[in-house]
């Protein structure tokens, strides 16, 4: 089974050179990895310096919204033209566990899981010391996120709530990526483009699976809660949820932006409108 990463990276040049390194330690050496540069020439840099094989992709981008779905996509239609059987989709942020792809490729390889969504535990890191995250040891900090499932290592848990997917860490056969069609490219910028992946291949009776011990590990960085600075890519994102799907995604952030004054609800034309 031909494997192929895709990575997308803007702007995140010390997490990109932790992912690389993670990733060259994997116990399965993938035989793509795709990094698409979402208008950010350092990336390039930052693969050179790690003597990486890394496939560079390149998208023109200047400003306002980052293209993150199309740049997804982009990266998997290269690793499909090389051959690719799986596709695995790891997000720059992310530190490859040791067996992740290992994990992704033993469940992909069983009858009853390989036409699914394969979604991997991850486990958001503290703050780095002053060397960065120690790869040697990172997996002794493993505390899977608490809302999703993080099934025995060796096991596959059969998911039901697609709302858990997240676009940080998961794995699709070429046949049912295919089926599925990618992201859709109408979204722009944070939010809403993996909840919408999910509710595609739940509509084309795409399964859902956890692979136990396929462990991610989320480097930190600053964040809001809710993600402020992001306010009009999630309203946005979310107005294109609801007109594709009829129901409004992100529901916790869009009420916390309520609370906040920062939004309200139309009745009358049934949206969320940004507050004046």
């Amino acid at each position: 089974m031909r494997i192929a990463i895709i990575t997308i990276a803007a702007n995140r040049d010390t997490h990109l050179r932790f992912h690389l390194r993670s990733l060259a330690r994997s116990t399965v050496v993938a035989d793509e990895h795709v990094v698409v540069a979402i208008g950010d020439p350092a990336v390039a840099d930052v693969v050179a310096s790690e003597g990486s094989t890394t496939r560079l992709l390149w998208i023109e981008h200047d400003q306002g919204p980052l293209p993150l779905a199309y740049a997804r996509n982009a990266g998997a239609a290269a690793a499909l033209a090389a051959g690719a059987e799986l596709l695995v989709f790891l997000d720059v942020d992310c530190l490859a566990g040791t067996e992740m792809l290992q994990r992704y490729v033993a469940a992909a390889r069983q009858r009853c899981h390989r036409h699914a969504l394969l979604c991997g535990p991850v486990t958001y890191l503290p703050p780095p010391g002053s060397l960065g995250y120690d790869l040697d040891h990172v997996h002794e900090l493993r505390c899977p996120h608490p809302a999703r499932p993080a099934p025995p290592a060796g096991t596959v848990l059969t998911g039901t709530d697609y709302n858990l997917f997240w676009s940080l860490s998961f794995a699709v056969t070429a046949v049912t990526w295919n089926r599925i069609g990618g992201f859709c490219t109408e979204y722009t910028g944070y939010g809403g483009e993996d909840t919408d992946l999910a509710q595609t291949a739940a509509a084309a009776g795409v399964g859902l699976r956890w692979v136990g011990g396929a462990d991610a590990f989320h480097q930190y960085h600053s964040v809001s809660d809710p993600p402020v600075e992001h306010l009009a890519d999630i309203l946005a994102n979310a107005e294109l949820f609801h007109r594709r799907w009829h129901r409004w995604p992100m529901e916790g952030w869009l009420h916390s932006f309520e609370e906040l004054g920062l939004i309200t609800y139309d009745p009358i034309h049934r949206r969320w409108v940004q507050a004046v």
